[in-house]
């Protein structure tokens, strides 16, 4: 008993003592009972044949007649269950691959220039993109790929080539889509490897460089060890998002066109046209959770796995 009064005891000291950071998070654990952890309850939709009713949401809820994994399985009998997860996960697995590489081949080059100011002037222009919309960066996409005056049908006409009907042609859409996620996400992701490398001891290289190491020996022998921590926390985190897309690349890019179906249709793109199409919001809720719980699963495996092999370089 006098040990439990000193636990609460102890308890309430760490919070008094603490209550300026305690007010600094309150407002971000707020937003995240609200915006994150009370809508996680209405994923009960998933297993219920809902539909809207005048009483609103609750009272739509409590009329809607239970169907248990029924949504599920009309979900993994179709066909779109398949091709829906083949493209999210080998579009996330390649977009994660290229977007590491080419963000740590940037974050090394930047390293390696003496001029701070022109650093700064190539991190800002890389970082333009991510700060864009994608309906913004839509239009410039559109100037080059319109059918009929497109700045790269304008150039194939010219040149005596037959134009391409890109968005009704759909060999050429995971490379497009592959070549704007790298692009819009190559200022940021390269940002926080470049704060690594700026990170490591000169005491390294110079000693490299007395043994008469090359600069790419010094690249694969010091700056890629030092950086594998961090790619572990950032590898856990990308894996997690496996199951989520960039709704914005895969719908507003190449403008929802039905011919590109079958390689720009992800799980994102999925729920949306359950609901705005069919409007079965039960079928819809059941791919979200789906999404939810194997993303999850996948991100608590992987962790799991790196504790084992470094447990400095797990996540959690």
């Amino acid at each position: 008993m006098t040990r439990q009064t000193n636990k609460k005891t102890s308890f309430w000291k760490n919070v008094i003592k603490y209550r300026a950071l305690l007010l600094m998070v309150l407002p971000g654990f707020i937003w995240f009972i609200f915006f994150f952890y009370i809508p996680v309850l209405a994923n009960v939709v998933a297993f219920k044949d809902f539909h809207y009713s005048a009483g609103g949401f609750m009272e739509s809820l409590k009329e809607s007649p239970w169907v248990g994994l029924d949504n599920f399985k009309y979900l993994f009998a179709s066909k779109d269950a398949w091709l829906i997860t083949r493209n999210t996960i080998a579009y996330n697995v390649i977009f994660l691959l290229f977007n590491v590489f080419f963000a740590i081949a940037f974050a090394i080059i930047m390293s390696e220039l003496r001029n701070k100011r022109t650093v700064k002037v190539y991190h800002t222009m890389s970082l333009l993109p991510y700060f864009l919309s994608w309906v913004v960066i839509e239009y410039f996409v559109s100037a080059f790929l319109n059918t009929d005056k497109g700045f790269i049908n304008q150039l194939l006409v010219g040149s005596g080539a037959d134009p391409i009907k890109w968005y009704s042609n759909p060999t050429w859409w995971p490379l497009i889509l592959l070549f704007m996620s790298v692009w819009k996400g190559l200022g940021y992701n390269s940002i926080i490897y470049y704060a690594s490398v700026k990170g490591i001891s000169d005491t390294y290289y110079e000693a490299a460089m007395v043994d008469g190491a090359s600069k790419w020996q010094q690249i694969r022998n010091i700056t890629i060890p030092q950086l594998l921590p961090m790619m572990s926390i950032l590898l856990i985190i990308n894996i997690g998002n496996i199951f989520k897309s960039d709704f914005g690349l895969f719908y507003v890019i190449p403008k929802n066109s039905g011919p590109l179906y079958d390689v720009t249709s992800v799980l994102d793109t999925y729920v949306y046209n359950a609901l705005t199409a069919t409007g079965d919001i039960g079928m819809a809720s059941a791919a979200s959770l789906y999404q939810s719980v194997v993303g999850t699963s996948i991100l608590l495996v992987t962790n799991a796995i790196v504790r084992r092999m470094d447990p400095d370089a797990a996540l959690f």
